[in-house]
């Protein structure tokens, strides 16, 4: 009996012993399995596939690859990035990609503006006289001899010695409709379409390179480039309305005042997190276009009050040009061509998006070319013409 007994109890604790091991392996399956999942997604995300365009660590993946919030264009098949580190998105510049010409169309196109906007400042002693007006004595402006003697073309401001006078004789004169005095062309509407064309390219580039990192970066790039593009639209109606109507203060105020308000409706319109998906792309072509097409009622109104100025058909032929190459570029844009008609063709180079760039790029040089006709006719006849 007792035997029987000592025999039972070391069975006990044996089955006991082997039940703990088996929930304890059981357990250690379970963590196995998990973590192993983790390891094996994250060594798949870094295997180095040259064929694939990989940048070293991390594989270009296809579209059905992709997470929901990057399915936006079913008809490029391949070569995505998808959620990369910055770092790697960042390096992503300088390897092949479904996006790298997007990237460096715009890249390219801001870098030019940029360079544009250097010169441009360079070659304006008024710029010096402006910070000397704001600045007296904070720097030690060794440039004075090669100051224009009519400084104040870049804020309509002037150099009388008394500054409220200077003040109160600028706000007069737009206020009684009569150009400031001594005025000729500020260049302040100029700096504003630079500006703005700088800003769209820049975002639009740094949202091409960095939308593959993460759900919430997209999302936030994706709004910065639709608005970019509004204010670039917007900003292109001040140069030609600016010095078209400089000497009718009314007319500039009321086109600029309506130009802005569209502009910041559609910047709100476009920040909505809804609006930047894919099914919303029409809305957004709409949108950019209607802004675009607001600019025809001033357009005819400069035409016909200044018929007959030898370079207004020049002037119309850039800011045609302009037109036709933006309406070009939205319809490519809209319609997918043409990778439409053969998907997986035109992953890397020709497909919809980077014909949209180009032609961007394209339209913004033919309304500097506009802008610039615009500053030196105003430049030269003042406001002794075109009332």
């Amino acid at each position: 009996m007792v035997e029987d007994s000592e025999s039972t109890l070391a069975l006990e604790e044996t089955t006991a012993m082997e039940t703990k091991d088996r929930r304890l392996q059981d357990r250690n399956t379970c963590i196995h399995k998990k973590n192993g999942s983790k390891q094996l997604k994250k060594w798949k995300r870094k295997i180095y596939n040259k064929d694939d365009g990989g940048t070293g660590k991390y594989r270009l993946v296809s579209y059905d690859e992709l997470p929901e919030y990057m399915k936006e264009n079913e008809f490029l098949r391949k070569y995505y990035r998808s959620e990369w580190p910055l770092s790697h998105a960042f390096l992503s510049l300088f390897s092949w990609h479904n996006e790298t010409i997007n990237v460096w169309t715009h890249l390219l196109g801001f870098l030019l503006f940029f360079g544009l906007t250097l010169i441009h400042l360079r070659n304006m002693p008024q710029l010096f006289g402006f910070l000397r007006h704001l600045f007296p004595g904070s720097f030690r402006w060794k440039i004075a001899a090669n100051v224009s003697s009519n400084p104040g073309n870049l804020l309509w401001i002037t150099s009388p010695n008394n500054k409220l006078d200077q003040l109160t004789d600028t706000v007069t004169g737009i206020l009684s409709g009569q150009p400031p005095p001594y005025s000729v062309a500020p260049l302040w509407p100029f700096l504003v379409f630079l500006a703005g064309s700088m800003l769209c390219l820049l975002t639009s580039s740094l949202c091409h390179l960095l939308c593959c990192h993460s759900r919430r970066l997209n999302l936030f790039l994706s709004r910065l480039d639709y608005a970019g593009i509004a204010v670039m639209i917007a900003a292109s109606f001040f140069p030609p309305i600016s010095y078209a109507f400089l000497c009718t203060a009314q007319w500039r105020l009321l086109y600029l005042s309506i130009i802005s308000a569209l502009g910041v409706l559609a910047v709100l319109s476009l920040l909505a997190p809804e609006a930047t998906g894919g099914p919303y792309r029409a809305f957004r072509a709409l949108l950019f276009t209607a802004m675009g097409l607001t600019g025809l009622v001033p357009a005819v109104h400069i035409s016909v009050v200044n018929w007959s100025e030898a370079r207004r058909r020049e002037t119309i032929s850039c800011e045609a040009a302009m037109a036709v190459l933006y309406l070009v570029g939205t319809g490519f844009y809209v319609s997918r061509v043409p990778e439409r008609w053969r998907p997986g063709k035109f992953d890397l180079v020709g497909h919809s998006h980077q014909m949209f760039h180009v032609f961007v790029v394209a339209g913004a040089i033919a309304h500097y070319e506009a802008a610039l006709l615009f500053l030196e006719w105003r430049e030269e006849v003042g406001c002794g013409f075109s009332r």
